[in-house]
Order: structure tokens, then sequence, then C-alpha cells
């Protein structure tokens, strides 16, 4: 049974999902100012959203984090994952070369993916049956809040930002004579010190929690290994995992480089300024929000499909803008920036999310999200290099990314529309029982 009262644990939990989107678009906004600071090249940038938060580093986190949710609790998580967040934010706020700030990337990115699967089990195993869909819907919104408040504190401390004096004063304390792009990097590191205190504030919420009623009431708890096996083993849960692997990866790999690269993508490609596309970025970012809101207020009314399709449908439209309009004009640029923002607030994410927590059983619950996860941020990661060089230094090759995107769109689309679940207003003990029986 739902505990009562799950939208405040959701909100705690959610914060999760603020510093997951919050890593990756503090990284972007401020990926030129790295780049000019360290010098670093396209490759260099393709390394470190290899390793982010974005890929790899949520990726190996992720299946880590999973089955310990399982063997140890989802608290067990809340209750130190976030002091391995911290410690990345740091390394990256501390920064004078190459490999520190990747290993901050990665670090970062490591505790983004243990966090991941524990929240979104937590939230649906503390949710009553008829607002599971709205409280993954929250945590969603939390995903969008993330990147726009990340993305206004990097435009107004950005160099001749509103606040850039603030940053000059900031550097200042570090030498008086320091060279220009030594002291324009300082305004990244100031937001990412926003993500510190932020990711401090939700520790201490999340370590207060109590334990998911649903966790506690599966004993014995069976060792890591014996999960992973078991999970293997039945049929039913192999291939529940290659439908949302496959609905999340296909979307996955076209959302993973847009909010990493989405910033220097406007600014190449599209011929803006680095202020001109962080706005353009937050605006779209507020579009997500608006509608993960109104589909929060529907979501556990109506047809899961239908808001499914409704999202791709806006993805693939946002694409084919590119192929046919283009995007070094204002038309075709907020065309694109204005139905990517559409499809983000019914994404396949919400739904991946949404049936990840309802379609396993308990006793594997976050390890089958864990896997899934480990899955698709690790093949996006290994994308976002390849992208980088179909992409080219100056966005050459961004049409013929575009056709790419388009294919695997359309490939989520038609899977998530043939294989969708029936699970709308049903406990998670009744799903279970229905898919795996009384023994599973």
């Amino acid at each position: 049974m739902a505990n009562s009262g799950s939208l405040k644990s959701t909100i705690a939990v959610s914060l999760t999902n603020y510093l997951d989107a919050g890593a990756i678009v503090a990284g972007a906004s401020g990926l030129t100012l790295w780049q000019n600071y360290l010098g670093l090249s396209e490759v260099h940038l393709g390394w470190l959203n290899f390793i982010s938060a974005n890929c790899l580093g949520a990726a190996v986190g992720a299946i880590i984090g999973g089955f310990l949710a399982d063997k140890y609790g989802r608290k067990f998580i809340f209750t130190y994952n976030l002091l391995v967040y911290m410690t990345g934010v740091l390394l990256i706020m501390l920064s004078v070369n190459f490999p520190m700030l990747l290993c901050g990337f990665l670090v970062t990115g490591i505790s983004v993916g243990v966090g991941v699967p524990a929240s979104w089990t937590y939230i649906s195993e503390s949710s009553e049956n008829n607002n599971r869909g709205r409280n993954i819907c929250i945590s969603q919104m939390s995903w969008g809040i993330g990147p726009m408040v990340i993305l206004l504190l990097g435009m107004l401390f950005a160099p001749g930002g509103y606040l850039f004096g603030w940053v000059e004063s900031v550097a200042s304390l570090f030498g008086s004579n320091l060279p220009e792009h030594v002291v324009n990097v300082f305004s990244s590191r100031i937001v990412f010190f926003s993500l510190f205190v932020v990711a401090f504030i939700a520790w201490n919420l999340q370590r207060q929690l109590q334990e998911s009623t649903e966790f506690k009431a599966d004993e014995p708890k069976a060792s890591l290994t014996e999960n992973i096996k078991v999970l293997f083993k039945n049929n039913i849960a192999v291939k529940t995992v290659c439908f949302l692997a496959t609905i999340y990866l296909t979307w996955n790999l076209v959302a993973s480089v847009m909010g990493f690269f989405q910033p220097h993508i406007y600014e190449t490609a599209g011929g803006v300024t680095n202020e001109q596309a962080n706005w353009m970025n937050f605006i779209q970012w507020a579009i997500i929000v608006s509608v993960t809101f109104c589909t929060s207020k529907i979501i556990d009314k109506t047809s899961h499909k239908g808001i499914y399709i409704f999202g791709l449908v806006a993805a693939l439209l946002a694409w084919f803008v590119i192929v046919t309009i283009g995007v070094n004009g204002k038309v075709g640029l907020w065309a694109f920036a204005i139905l990517w923002g559409i499809q983000g607030g019914a994404s396949p994410q919400i739904f991946y999310a949404l049936w990840g927590s309802e379609l396993f059983p308990a006793k594997f619950r976050a390890g089958a999200q864990g896997l899934m996860f480990f899955i698709v941020r690790g093949l996006s990661a290994l994308w976002g290099l390849v992208f980088t060089y179909i992409y080219g230094e100056n966005g050459e090759g961004f049409t013929i990314a575009a056709y790419c995107m388009i294919a695997l769109l359309l490939i989520s689309l038609i899977v998530g529309v043939i294989f969708a679940p029936k699970t709308r207003g049903r406990s998670l003990e009744a799903i279970t029982k229905e898919r795996y029986g009384d023994n599973y």
C-alpha cells in the first residue's frame, strides 16, 4: 500500500532530478568558457560529455546504485549518495586543468546515476495508485526547473551579464591581474557552486525520509548477484527491459546530445551569440516545465499511449524543421526550440520512469532500472563521441545528424505504440501479480 502524503516525499526526492539535469546544463552553458580557459578541442568536449552525468558517469552509477537500492534500501542511497555528488561538483569548481575537470564530471555523473533508479522507484512506491503518474511528472518538472535556474544563473554571471561584476570580485581574490579567459571561467565555477548548495539541502531532506514500505515488505533480501540472476532468468523481466531500453535509448540518443551540446549548436549552426543561445535554451526549458505541468494534470486520467504519441510527434516535427527550413534563420531556430520544448513535456522519459517502476517486482525494481539506465546512458556516451565527428567543428554535418535523429525518434514512436502497457490507476502489487504471478 502506498504511503499517504506522497507529494512531500516526491518533492524531496525530485531534487535528485534537479541536480542531474542541472549538472548537465551547467556543463553545457559553461562549455565555451572552459574551452577557452583550458584550450580544449571539440574532441575534448566530446570526452567531457562521454564521462559526464549525461552519459558514461551516470551509466556506471546507475547499474551500481540500482542493485544497491534493492539490497540495502532506497534510504541507503539517499543517505550517502549526494555526498559523492558534492565531491564531484567541488572538483569541477576547483579545476585548473583538463584531467581535474574530467574527474569532476565523472564523479558527479556517477552520483547522478546512483540516485536516479532509487528516486524513480521510491516515488512510485510512495505514491497512491491514482497519482503515481502525477508524481513522476513532478519529478520530471524538477528535471526542467534545474536547467532553467542554471541557465538563468549562467546568463547573469556570464561575461557581460548583469552579475558579472560579482564574478570579477570573486576572481580578484585569486589575483589582481588574471587573464580575461581565467576571470571569465569563474562564472561557471559559481554556477556549479549553486549546485553544491542545492545538493547539501537535498541531502539533508532526503536522509530524513522513511524507507519505502514495499522495500521493507520484501523480505528476506537477496544478494546483489542473486538479484541479477533472477532478473536475467525471468523472461517477462528480460522482455520488459528490452522494451523500455529501446523506447528510452532511441529517444535519449537524441535528447542527450541536445542536453549537453544545445547552446553550442545554437551558436555554431544557428549563428547566434552565447547569450542568445542560453536565452533560447532557457525559454525552451520553461516550455518543457509548463507542458509537463499540464501532463501531470491528465496523465492519471487519460490514455498513456495518446500522450506518448503527442510527445514524439512534436519531437519529429522539430527535427523535420532542421531538414526543411534549417536553423540558420530565426524562424527555423525558434520553431525547432519551441517544438523540442513541447515534446519535453510529454517525452518517453516520463513513461520510462513511470513504466520502469511499475513493470518490475519490488525485489529487483531499482536494479532493473539501473541496468536499463546503464545501457541507455552508456550507448549515449558513445553516440556523443560519434556525434562530434558527424557534426563537425562548425556544424557543417548538422543536416546529416538531423536525419539520424529522425530515424531514432521514429523507432521510439513505433515501439512505444505497439508495446505500451495498460497500468493506469492500478496498484503496483496488482501489476506485479498479473505479470509475474504469485511466485517471482
